[in-house]
């Protein structure tokens, strides 16, 4: 079970090498063995998945402080620094893997059409993906660091090279600012190194030299958790976000909003939170302040936009500073709403920037004052759209509604500081707005009076994403129990180290 865990950055590895034996106009065979590869990744993930649910984690990781990890596998990889390729996964991993999947699914899907330069396309697209693999169930932090560091390669190259508008400082921006949030990682990360002894997340977790030096952990936990803030777009460093996401494909907005900005908050949790806990005691409450300025700034400036891709963008910087403020609340609650706004964001995102592509190759137009009507024309996709909205505001039977009714009932819970209380409120008032824009642009684009003249019709490339996306979203949002339960077993080992 440990080689398919890794199997799952493997295969899009070895699909890299086999796109690239094949002629560039062979267009349906390079779209069968991308998709295949996809697929072939997510049964396994679902399988792992399945497997972990069953069996549990391995007896060595059962108790203790130490991650509740399954399909465990090292090997000294480079014995002078120490760095061991240390794999495994706990519920956290598999279910970041599951959503992950599903998106390059998706992704993959929405491509299907692409005739431009599609085999490097495809090729920079697996290299993402192996690397977003890699993140995962990468338990070695310098491992994890690496596999990081390779998905701002193809990011960088996807964007520049097949995005649009001002594709080239929007990729640039975002490669800069990342690489600036991967300087304050690798500082914190030879931190734990040297106070620590190893890059060993199961060591580093119940090392006593890292618990007895609050004086580390007041320097190195904010040089962590700034640096992969940044990751997950925490304000007043989220311009990347904005303009990345309306300059990129559709795909790879759909990856860079549902996935690769979910790595951030992963890395907050897993390196932030859960390895120094008390210099988080220290901090947080500096990162509390800029998660609810994340969460109201996103959402004001998305009802200044008429732009859609602009709209989702900054409506991401809003929801996924949720992710923030829900860890800042420090208890189990909060980091359960915390895991669950990154799963949910990431499948409500991508149905989003998949609709907005979607639309915008029918109508040539991303500005909803100049769209009007849709469902006149395409039921399918107006519907689409209205229940991709009704995601976004968190309806309930939605996944954003029990993601971040739970991180609100965080915000309030356990005798909340009058800083938190007052974040908390803010964070709250941000649903309103919320509703403003996207009832705004559902309003103008699905409803309006006009009428968009004769479309395109949806082919199965197009409905089959859309299809899959609000199958999650509902299932997410009407059978949250097996989820929780599992997510809990997982956030243990995280509460032990906070409360020690």
């Amino acid at each position: 079970m440990a080689f398919l865990l890794n199997l799952t950055w493997l295969l899009p590895t070895l699909t890299v090498l086999i796109i690239m034996l094949l002629p560039r106009d062979r267009l349906a065979l390079l779209r069968g063995v991308n998709l295949v590869s996809a697929v072939a990744v997510l049964a396994l993930v679902i399988g792992l998945l399945i497997a972990y649910v069953v069996q549990g984690p391995d007896p060595a990781y059962a108790t203790g402080a130490v991650p509740r990890l399954a399909f465990v596998s090292r090997f000294a990889w480079f014995p002078a620094l120490g760095m061991e390729f240390f794999t495994g996964a706990d519920a956290i991993s598999l279910l970041m893997m599951l959503m992950a999947a599903v998106i390059a699914v998706c992704g993959v899907l929405v491509t299907w059409t692409l005739t431009d330069r599609a085999k490097e396309f495809f090729i920079l697209m697996q290299v993402l993906l192996a690397g977003t693999f890699g993140c995962f169930i990468s338990m070695d932090l310098l491992a994890f660091f690496l596999f990081n560091e390779i998905t701002l390669i193809p990011t960088y190259l996807l964007i520049g090279i097949f995005g649009s508008g001002k594709k080239d400082a929007a990729a640039m921006k975002l490669n800069l600012m990342l690489f600036g949030g991967s300087a304050l990682i690798i500082v914190g990360l030879c931190g734990l190194k040297v106070v620590g002894g190893s890059f060993d997340m199961a060591v580093l977790a119940t090392s006593e030299a890292i618990a007895g030096n609050p004086s580390f952990q007041s320097w190195a936990f904010p040089c962590l958790f700034l640096g992969f803030a940044i990751l997950g777009s925490l304000f007043p460093f989220h311009t990347w976000s904005p303009d990345g996401h309306s300059s990129a494909p559709t795909a790879i907005s759909m990856f860079l909003a549902g996935v690769h900005m979910k790595l951030g908050g992963y890395g907050c949790l897993r390196a932030g939170l859960y390895l120094l806990p008390e210099g988080a005691e220290q901090w947080m409450w500096v990162f509390l302040i800029l998660a609810a300025v994340s969460v109201v700034y996103g959402a004001l400036i998305a009802m200044r936009h008429t732009d859609l891709k602009f709209i989702n963008a900054y409506s991401s910087v809003s929801h996924v500073g949720l992710v923030t403020f829900a860890f800042a609340a420090m208890s189990l609650t909060g980091l359960r709403g915390g895991v669950l706004q990154m799963l949910s964001h990431g499948f409500v995102t991508a149905l989003v920037f998949a609709l907005i592509g979607m639309i915008y190759s029918r109508t040539g137009t991303r500005d909803i004052t100049k769209m009007s009507g849709l469902m006149k024309r395409a039921r399918f996709l107006g519907v689409a759209f209205v229940l991709a909205g009704f995601a976004v505001v968190a309806i309930p039977g939605t996944s954003s509604f029990v993601a971040e009714l739970t991180i609100f009932v965080a915000g309030f819970a356990d005798n909340p500081t009058p800083l938190r209380l007052i974040c908390a409120v803010a964070c709250v008032s941000a649903v309103v707005l919320t509703a403003i824009y996207v009832l705004r642009a559902v309003n103008q684009v699905v409803h309006g009076p006009g009428d968009p003249g004769q479309l395109a019709p949806m082919t199965w490339a197009e409905r089959a994403p859309v299809i899959i996306l609000l199958v999650c979203i509902l299932g997410m949002g009407l059978l949250p129990g097996w989820l929780i339960a599992a997510l809990d077993a997982s956030l243990d080992p995280i509460i032990m180290n906070m409360g020690r």
